[in-house]
């Protein structure tokens, strides 16, 4: 602890949490010249570096290149074969990029900052600052930043399961047999998907169906590229009971009025996040929480609580780690500046790491209308893509979502191969405002996915199959 703090000095902000959104306020404020406290309680660097999106994106790209090995029969003359020879050994390969990123982009960080003192230890809100493990943290500024978890649905017999969450998935060092995913969303697909392409016999489980927020296209598409790698999904059903048996687990499920029994070595919970608030003091010290426990902010990211501020996932609000550091770095700024900015995610895009990938920015159909918008959408096959047909890989659809009168593009969702590195163009388009009449009008680059975007603007004055190369 700096002599600051062991003389009893206040703090300009205190910042409780340590990942990537407790980093974010710390450094904004350290920037303008602040003096910051930075409570962490745990591992250092939070979800994505440690047990998120780090670990799961190298393992899910780990999986894919045996997919593509036995994938290279689709050019004429061509076969290949991979298979998995060690897991444990990429396992701790990804335990190593893991724990570089951890010091490098985190324990690395602070002692360039002379400002942040970083205090361990289990925080709690207090009449004047924050009290840590019961010393005082004086301050009048507080930015809550502590995360979330896996969340466990209520299901009956699921705490007597050794069952298996999105963290304690990506460490096994022996792959199963079998698993049974309960959890349809981006978690619950990707490691579906990532486990069945190393082998397992995977099996998605959910009450609706996949991808329940995305465009019904794309989730229409992608639930039979997933079935045509052998994944089972069983979805729209009402989970009843689980237990374990003698080869695993097993799950009784009802749907349309019938019990189904599905079975399974393995069961990994993919049912979203729970946020992580227990022991704060949020109700003494006058905070509002939202009914799933997420703590209610506004749109420059205050609580109800006035000079206490929150951001990244512990407010429920847009899950990804880069609008976390956003936010995070709004709430620093408004607690030491007067609240002048305001929280804005209406070109925030979203990514989920299938393969064929999902990306998304701005608003669906369905949503569009429900905002009060008249729309006209675009849905244009990747088989009227060209880098697709020279890929031989027409998986996927663009779809655009635009207001009927003057063409103003409202959303853009892409399933592609490489559709994770074309949504940001759609994101700059929604962010200034472009119609879908100047999108189609760019110059993009040929033989591109991202050029499916000019296409899928122009489909909807004409017929693109009627366009010679690069004609439009």
């Amino acid at each position: 602890m700096s002599d600051c703090c062991a003389k009893g000095a206040a703090y300009d902000l205190a910042v409780i949490g340590a990942g990537s959104a407790g980093f974010s306020a710390a450094i904004a404020a350290a920037e303008q010249g602040a003096h910051v406290a930075l409570i962490g309680h745990g591992t250092l660097g939070g979800t994505c570096v440690n047990i998120g999106c780090v670990p799961s994106k190298t393992l899910i790209r780990a999986a894919e290149t045996l997919h593509q090995a036995g994938a290279a029969r689709r050019f004429a003359g061509i076969s290949a074969k991979a298979h998995a020879d060690d897991w444990r050994a990429t396992v701790r390969q990804k335990d190593d990029l893991v724990a570089g990123l951890r010091q490098s982009k985190y324990a690395d960080l602070l002692p360039t900052y002379n400002n942040i003192t970083y205090i361990e230890g289990q925080a709690r809100l207090a009449d004047d600052g924050v009290t840590v493990d019961g010393k005082l943290i004086a301050t009048s500024r507080i930015v809550i930043a502590t995360g979330a978890r896996p969340a466990v649905p209520a299901i009956s017999g699921i705490d007597d399961i050794d069952y298996l969450t999105s963290t304690t998935a990506l460490s096994l060092e022996a792959l199963p047999k079998s698993l049974l995913v309960i959890g349809g969303g981006y978690i619950g697909v990707e490691l579906a998907q990532m486990f069945s392409r190393m082998g397992v016999a995977v099996t998605i489980v959910c009450r609706s169906r996949i991808l329940p927020t995305s465009e019904p296209e794309i989730a229409e598409a992608l639930s039979g590229y997933l079935r045509n790698e052998g994944i089972t999904l069983k979805c729209g059903l009402a989970y009843r009971r689980i237990e374990k048996t003698d080869l695993g687990v097993s799950l009784v499920v009802t749907r349309e009025g019938r019990n189904e029994t599905l079975a399974a070595e393995r069961l990994l919970l993919a049912t979203g996040r729970a946020p992580n608030v227990e022991d704060l003091g949020l109700e003494a010290a006058g905070v509002f929480q939202e009914p799933n426990g997420a703590i209610k902010v506004d749109d420059r990211m205050r609580t109800t609580r006035p000079s206490i501020y929150a951001a990244g996932d512990v407010t429920g609000r847009d899950q990804f780690v880069y609008m976390a550091a956003y936010g995070a770095k709004l709430a620093a700024r408004n607690a030491l500046n007067g609240d002048s900015l305001h929280y804005d995610h209406t070109a925030m895009p979203a990514v989920v790491f299938t393969d064929p990938q999902v990306a998304s920015v701005g608003l669906t159909e369905a949503a569009a209308r429900a905002a009060g918008y008249e729309t006209r959408v675009s849905v244009l096959p990747l088989t009227a893509v060209p880098r697709a047909l020279a890929a031989r890989d027409t998986r996927g659809l663009i779809k655009l979502v635009a207001e009927a009168k003057g063409g103003k593009l409202l959303g853009a969702h892409i399933l592609a191969p490489e559709g994770a590195d074309s949504i940001q163009t759609a994101a700059l388009a929604i962010k200034h405002g472009m119609t879908v009449q100047e999108l189609g009008a760019t110059i993009f680059p040929y033989l591109t996915t991202v050029e499916g975007l000019k296409l899928a603007a122009q489909t909807f004055e004409r017929d693109v199959a009627k366009l010679s190369c690069c004609a439009g």
